[in-house]
């Protein structure tokens, strides 16, 4: 249960890191927006303009990149311990057939 709590946590930590940093970027988007209203000319107009949809174009791949790698280290967390559980099972069967084993060949 604390591998599920575990994932679960991995996952969650990714969503709100992609939410600061868009939340983030949105704050520099109106910020630069502002700078672009107050510019004199519009040559400046534009390239703020120009900056701001590049500022958000660029936190919106880095936060679906985020996201993107919370999901696979949590499914690869979750792969890993379904994976040893499985081992710690198999070994546990090995030894019980190897002391049914060693007890018959006692006996006979």
């Amino acid at each position: 249960m604390a591998e599920a709590d575990l994932e679960i946590l991995i996952r969650s930590i990714g969503k709100k890191q992609r939410k600061s940093l868009m939340d983030a970027a949105k704050k520099r988007h109106a910020r630069l927006m502002g700078l672009a209203a107050k510019a004199g000319n519009k040559g400046a107009k534009d390239r703020f303009r120009q900056i701001a949809k590049t500022t958000l174009a660029m936190a919106n791949a880095a936060a679906r990149r985020l996201q993107v790698t919370a999901e696979n280290a949590a499914d690869s967390y979750a792969r890993a311990m379904k994976r040893a559980a499985e081992e710690i099972e198999a070994a546990e069967e090995k030894r019980a057939k190897k002391a049914v084993k060693n007890g018959i060949k006692k006996k006979g």
